[in-house]
């Protein structure tokens, strides 16, 4: 679902059938279930979502995803420096993991007619079926768990942004300024000093995308000013399958890029729009593919996982020839899958955007609107560690929006502090469909501005290409720091904290900070061989052994685990 001052959503399984990106998938009429209740068997209760079991209980049948226990590691992924290299080595490891592993599992349901959609970038499998297929699942040494996959309609806008938007649709030659959340995170000073986003690729997972809109037309990656090529840079995870009788004014597994709501068309704007009297983008040099993971507002965790197997690797229209080269830097995701409306397994999707910043790829996640409380970030994907979690402040101000969710994450018992960052989503205006603009607060509104700040310093610094947690460490760490009004978590109200994060984003500052030319073993010299790996390895989190094995030579003065952690944990404060 998306937040727009509003939330999350989630689907089911979108099917273009798809050679490459996804393997065949079989559509059997299943028989009519028995009138009689069904027996749900203990293990099966076990192993599946309370979701999937009250789906079950009536005798009907119901999309569940089988996960496998045999997940890929991707720990090999940080040894590259190129992101080209660095995806195709994740792609390959996840889909070579995951057609081993699923083999049996694929013979058994095509054996029974049982419809099913295989994926890579986690190890499981859409199904279909009814409680007696999933009894016999939950007996297979090869299924850790059926995780729920519901279809969940966001909520309407509040009132606030109702009114906002009946008073900020304009014509496109309206406003000639740049806008204030652009200008509040330093992103004009960017373009001055030379950096737009130039070569980087921007994605987002949405509602769909207006790209005719001339705002975002000359940013989209598949114009090339004259004609479209669609391949590789729209993709639709809305299908008849999944959404019958739905895809609203786009219709179903729409070839164009198409915006079904509002919702998708106005994020990009944010993050590269421009076009010459509206300058509503942070990062206007860049450029952006899409993928629709919502109908009308409605999705699930099998179109959101759709939608990320799909940037790890693009493909063309018709899902063949998948190619991590086109992967973008990337991804805004405005959306979330909340608990309280059916998505119980908050880790449903933690796996899959391990992959994709595994691969190389940013994952921008809007914290949501549930605020102000505290540990209000409770939402697949916005409460995972490998999500760079946003939320909204006003810009006028900079004081956090009252509708921004706060941490520390309590869902899964991690205690994560959440959000990493702060930035804009307080009427904030930008492209709607149809040429016009519009105004939307929400924090779907302030990531877009993170985004944006990512292609600016990644088209500034082009060795950041590739390491996400060296571009959010800086991001964060050049933030403007923030205090917090409630001492949430009990961590204290300094930055980082639960409300801000690490604080407002501010690229331009994380443009002018220093790179240090280190010596952190202090022998002498500064090499990238020694001490470049030990402070990439700090940034990825890794301590002890495993942060200096192989790398602390005979002429180190600087040697022990605890000396090389104290060092690098006040330098890179």
């Amino acid at each position: 679902m998306k937040f727009v001052i509003l939330m999350h959503t989630h689907r089911p399984f979108a099917s273009h059938l798809l050679t490459g990106l996804f393997a065949a998938v079989l559509f059997v009429a299943l028989p009519a279930s028995s009138a009689v209740p069904p027996t749900l068997s203990a293990l099966m209760q076990q192993k599946a979502d309370p979701w999937v079991v009250k789906k079950l209980a009536d005798g009907s049948t119901s999309e569940f995803l089988v996960v496998l226990p045999e997940q890929a590691d991707l720990s090999g992924a940080a040894q590259f420096t190129d992101k080209t290299a660095r995806g195709q080595w994740v792609f390959e490891t996840l889909r070579d993991n995951a057609k081993r592993s699923q083999a049996s599992l694929l013979t058994w349901l095509a054996a029974r007619g049982v419809e099913h959609r295989p994926f890579w970038v986690a190890n499981m499998v859409l199904v279909r079926a009814d409680a007696a297929v999933a009894n016999e699942l939950a007996k297979r040494v090869d299924v850790a768990r059926l995780a729920a996959n519901p279809n969940v309609r966001m909520p309407s806008p509040p009132q606030e942004e109702r009114e906002a938007r009946a008073k900020s649709t304009e014509a496109t030659d309206a406003t000639t300024a740049i806008e204030a959340g652009v200008t509040k995170i330093r992103a004009p000073e960017m373009w001055t000093a030379g950096f737009t986003g130039q070569g980087i690729v921007i994605a987002g997972a949405d509602t769909g995308y207006d790209w005719t809109h001339p705002a975002i037309q000359g940013k989209y990656r598949g114009w090339n000013g004259v004609s479209a090529n669609h391949n590789y840079h729209w993709h639709d995870a809305i299908d008849a399958v999944g959404f019958p009788g739905g895809g609203g004014v786009c219709g179903l597994s729409s070839l164009v890029p198409c915006d079904d709501g509002d919702h998708g068309t106005h994020t990009m704007g944010t993050m590269v729009g421009a076009s010459g009297v509206n300058e509503i983008g942070v990062a206007p040099g860049a450029k952006w593919i899409g993928c629709r993971n919502m109908d009308q507002g409605n999705g699930t965790p099998a179109t959101y996982t759709e939608c990320f197997q799909w940037f790890i690797a693009p493909t063309m229209l018709n899902g063949t020839n998948p190619d991590p080269s086109k992967a973008p830097h990337v991804i805004n995701n405005s959306w979330g899958c909340p608990p309280s409306e059916g998505c119980t397994d908050v880790n449903v999707l933690r796996t899959v955007v391990e992959s994709v910043r595994a691969a190389g790829i940013v994952v921008v996640v809007s914290a949501g609107n549930a605020g102000s409380a505290c540990s209000t970030v409770n939402d697949p994907a916005a409460i995972y560690e490998a999500s760079f979690s946003v939320g909204a402040t006003i810009s006028a101000s900079d004081n956090l929006a009252s509708f921004s969710s706060r941490g520390p994450v309590t869902v899964d018992g991690s205690n994560r502090m959440k959000p990493n960052i702060s930035a804009p989503g307080v009427n904030v205006r930008s492209s709607l469909p149809g040429g016009v603009y519009g105004s939307k607060n929400g924090t779907s509104m302030a990531g877009p501005h993170v985004a944006g700040g990512v292609a600016l310093l990644m088209s500034a610094y082009p060795a950041l290409v590739g390491q996400p947690g060296l571009v959010q460490t800086r991001l964060e760490r050049s933030a403007v720091q923030r205090t917090a009004t409630v001492n949430c978590g009990g961590t204290g109200t300094a930055a980082p904290n639960n409300e801000f994060g690490w604080g407002r984003l501010d690229v331009k500052a994380a443009y002018d900070a220093p790179f240090a030319t280190l010596d952190v073993d202090n022998n002498g010299v500064s090499e990238a061989s020694k001490d470049g790996v030990l402070i990439v390895r700090y940034l990825l989190g890794m301590r002890g052994s495993a942060l200096t094995s192989g790398v602390i030579g005979a002429g180190a003065r600087r040697s022990s685990t605890v000396a090389i952690e104290t060092y690098l944990g006040t330098l890179l404060l």
